[in-house]
Order: C-alpha cells, then sequence, then structure tokens
C-alpha cells in the first residue's frame, strides 16, 4: 500500500501525490495519469500494482486545482457528473507542468514510464510528445487526436476498445495512419474496460492489455549500463 503526500508544483500551488514503493529497489519509475474520474481508489490500485511489478510508482490528484482534497466516489451518473465539472476546470499547458514535476519525482528510480487512462491516456501521450519520458502507454485516450501532429519521442503503445461510446472508434485508425510504429490495439470491448470498479470492466480485454504494456515497459524501461572502471 502507499501513501500521499503534500507537493508542490512548479507554481507554488500544493497538489497530493500518490506514492506506492516496491519492495526492494526500484527497476524504474512510473506515473499513473488519472481518469476524468480523477486520482480515486482505481488508480491509487494501479500504482500499487506497478509498484508490486517492481516500479517506484506515483500519481497526482490533478483535481487538487480545482477541488483540493475531491475525490469522486465511484463511477454512477452523479459522479459523471461531479467529474465531468471538475474536469472543465482543468487546463492543458498546467495539467502537463504538474505531470513534468510529478515525473522527475520518479526520476529517483531512474528511468521513467507513463500510463494513462481515459484522458490520463491523453496525457500519457503528452508525456511521450514533451515530458521526456522513457516509455509511455495510453488507454482509451480519446483526446490524442487534437494532438496527432506531435510525435512521441519514446517507445509508445495505445489501447483503444471498439464499442467505446466515449472515445470514436476512427481514434484508433488515426494514430496508427499517422505514427505507423507506434503499436495500437483494439479490444472488443467498451470505454473503461480496465477498471474492475465499472460496469463496462471486461476481464479478458484487461488481462491481455496488462500483460502487452507490462511486457512493453519491461523492454523500455531498463536503465543504462553502468560504465565500467576508469571511463
Amino acid at each position: 500500500m502507499g501513501h500521499m503526500a503534500d507537493v508542490k508544483m512548479e507554481d507554488g500551488v500544493t497538489l497530493r501525490v500518490y506514492r506506492a514503493d516496491p519492495q526492494g529497489t526500484p527497476r524504474a519509475g512510473m506515473v499513473v495519469m488519472q481518469e476524468a474520474f480523477g486520482m480515486n481508489s482505481h488508480i491509487r490500485d494501479m500504482c500499487d500494482r506497478y509498484a508490486a511489478e517492481g516500479y517506484l510508482t506515483f500519481a497526482p490528484a490533478l483535481y487538487d486545482r480545482v477541488d483540493y482534497g475531491t475525490e469522486v466516489p465511484g463511477y454512477a451518473e452523479e459522479d459523471l457528473a461531479k467529474a465531468l465539472e471538475l474536469r472543465k476546470g482543468m487546463d492543458w499547458e498546467q495539467t502537463i507542468s504538474d505531470m513534468h514535476v510529478v515525473i522527475g519525482l520518479a526520476r529517483e528510480a531512474g528511468p521513467v514510464g507513463v500510463v494513462g487512462y481515459c484522458w490520463g491516456g491523453s496525457l500519457a501521450w503528452l508525456a511521450a510528445t514533451r515530458c521526456g519520458v522513457d516509455s509511455a502507454v495510453s488507454y482509451y485516450g480519446g483526446q490524442i487526436v487534437q494532438f496527432i501532429d506531435e510525435t512521441p519521442g519514446c517507445p509508445f503503445m495505445a489501447h483503444f476498445a471498439d464499442h467505446d461510446v466515449h472515445v470514436p472508434p476512427e481514434s484508433a485508425a488515426v494514430v496508427a495512419e499517422h505514427h505507423p510504429g507506434v503499436p495500437v490495439y483494439r479490444y472488443d470491448a467498451n470505454h473503461g474496460f480496465n477498471c474492475d470498479q465499472r460496469s463496462d470492466y471486461d476481464a479478458a480485454s484487461a488481462k491481455l492489455a496488462q500483460e502487452r504494456t507490462s511486457e512493453f515497459f519491461a523492454a523500455n524501461l531498463q536503465a543504462a549500463p553502468a560504465a565500467a572502471a576508469g571511463e
């Protein structure tokens, strides 16, 4: 289990950041970017899972900029309404700046990966194109297409759902067409299929996507070999 700490962002504003430490020496750093529902119990659970895989893992509570300490409790209609209201108060550039600060925290462990879900999936794309991370993975990042002319500076992987009610199905094709080197996977599932707290959770799709993601990070988040003595 991880713990929450207050962290000052570049402009002096304080956000809560969840930190999950692995047992032993971390293999690398990881940043988990929230869904539109915020840095909730599901996102903290994903942090704990990545820590169990050996990553020093962080997740910022981005909505603290709008309402410090707020949390969307679930995934019901009223929760969605609250989430969307909070999301309206967010600014892309400020959010990228905040993400950059948290990536810096993860650098304590060496190479850094970013994985994001929903809105966080689009932020994972921007982490890859603007924040100098070493690898990134997006789950149903519907707003990637807004930034499709940007090029990832690291290995990037994208997961999309064929029956997504929030992300246009052509989004996967747009990413594949503009960036043929990016592995793009599609699943017979709906938006949010990775979250076991949502009605659209699809265990088979979530398992397969996680296997691909874990293998991708393992291959691309390796520390540079230490220099030989005397070099």
